[in-house]
Order: structure tokens, then C-alpha cells, then sequence
């Protein structure tokens, strides 16, 4: 009972969600080696898909940007309240959210020198480094650890959130802007990175836990899209934190 009162920031990934799973007819259940692999196929398809829109002129790939989010965003909707349809909404989440990202990537590359090579170095890099701790037992997701993510994400939503309303009115939230390079908003990105990364710590202890109660099997394309939101959000997170450096020099 202790395992099952964990907490996660990702929306996708609640304390309820392999609680509400329906049985698989087929009687088979999650495993780790079967997340791992639709994972893999989910992030192959999700980079094709946005290095078909980066490699485009500049002045096409932007098109993708709005039609890619808003289309992940209701694939994103059905696969969580629909879980059982994760083998066939997860791919195409994959594709369009990989879409979208090749075209805001292709922006940040024509403003900023070399910032998409180093964003996903980054992003990959810090998702092995914390797969690696977490395998090791360095970092443990205790019940405090995940309050304490739990608390600064949904912080970080609220400013999120605050930051859209003002939107509406021709304004926002001064440290959101990429043009801002000041040592708070600089700070402030830094600090959405580090919650991202710890994020998918979460991501991981929710997918052991999976595969140990024996989760219905097409659970492991619905962890693979839990891993996939969080990674998104950090590659995002971690380009506008380099934008923001850069603007600096």
C-alpha cells in the first residue's frame, strides 16, 4: 500500500493510473523489456518525423508547429482517459509531436548558433545519466522525493498557467520570455529544467511499479508516452534555458 500512494507532475502519469487499467484479453502483462522497447520506437518515431519538418526551408517548417502541438495535445487527452487504445494514439502522438518540435527547433536554430545540437545532447544526456542513477539505487523515489517534485512542478504549472491568461491581454510573465537574460529568469529556467529531469525519476518508479502488479500489457505503450511528455518538456525547457544564455554574451 505504501508503493501506491506515489505522486507524480506528470499529468499522464497519476497515482490512479495503473489502478483504473482495464485487463488485457489477451492475458498478458507490462514488462520493463516491453516498455523499453515501445519507448525506443515511440522517441525513432517522434526524431524521423521532426527531422522531416527542421530540414525544410525556414520558411516552411514554422507551419507544423501549431497543427503538431495541437493535434499531440487531443491524442495526448484520449490516451489518458482511453489507455487501451496507447498502442495506436501513442505512435501518432509520437509523429506529431516530433513534427512540432522539428519546426520550433528550426526557429531556435535560425535565432541562435548550434542551440539544437546542444539541447538534445543534453536531453539525452541527462536521461541516460538519471536512468543510470535510478538503476543504481543513487537516487531513490521516496515518498518525500516525489512530494517535493510533485509540489515544484505544479508551482511551475501555476506560473505556466498565469503566464497563458496574460497572453490573452498582450502580456505575460517577464521570466518566460527567451529575450530575458537576467539572472532570475535565467535562474527560473534553470530550476523548470532540474523539476523536468527529476520528473522522469517518477517516470521510471512508475513503470517498475507497473511491471510488478502485472499491468495489462498494452500499459507499456502508455508508459512510453509518460516518458515521452516529460521529455519533450525537458528538450523544450532546456532550449529555452540555452536561448536565454545565449542572449546573454
Amino acid at each position: 500500500m505504501r508503493r501506491m500512494s506515489f505522486r507524480s507532475g506528470n499529468p499522464a502519469l497519476t497515482s490512479n493510473t495503473f489502478n483504473n487499467a482495464v485487463s488485457d484479453s489477451s492475458g498478458e502483462t507490462m514488462t520493463l523489456d516491453g516498455t523499453v522497447n515501445k519507448t525506443s520506437i515511440s522517441l525513432l518515431l517522434l526524431i524521423f518525423s521532426a527531422y522531416y519538418t527542421y530540414s525544410m526551408p525556414i520558411e516552411q517548417s514554422p507551419a507544423f508547429v501549431f497543427p503538431g502541438f495541437i493535434g499531440g495535445f487531443i491524442l495526448a487527452i484520449i490516451t489518458i482517459f482511453k489507455k487501451q487504445w496507447a498502442p495506436y494514439t501513442v505512435p501518432l502522438y509520437s509523429i506529431l509531436e516530433g513534427l512540432a518540435l522539428g519546426g520550433i527547433s528550426a526557429i531556435y536554430n535560425s535565432m541562435y548558433t548550434d542551440i539544437v545540437q546542444q539541447a538534445i545532447f543534453l536531453t539525452f544526456g541527462i536521461f541516460c545519466a538519471l536512468l543510470f542513477a535510478y538503476k543504481t539505487g543513487f537516487i531513490k523515489a521516496t515518498e518525500n522525493f516525489k512530494l517535493g517534485v510533485f509540489a515544484g512542478t505544479a508551482g511551475i504549472g501555476i506560473v505556466y498557467l498565469v503566464n497563458f491568461i496574460m497572453s490573452f491581454f498582450g502580456s505575460g510573465l517577464s521570466v518566460m520570455s527567451i529575450e530575458n537574460a537576467s539572472m532570475m529568469s535565467i535562474g527560473f529556467s534553470a530550476f523548470v529544467v532540474v523539476m523536468a529531469s527529476l520528473n522522469l525519476v517518477l517516470d521510471f518508479d512508475f513503470i517498475e511499479h507497473g511491471a510488478e502488479v502485472g499491468a495489462p500489457k498494452y500499459m507499456e505503450w502508455y508508459g512510453a508516452f509518460g516518458l515521452l511528455v516529460t521529455l519533450v518538456w525537458l528538450y523544450l525547457e532546456i532550449l529555452r534555458l540555452l536561448a536565454k544564455l545565449q542572449s546573454r554574451r
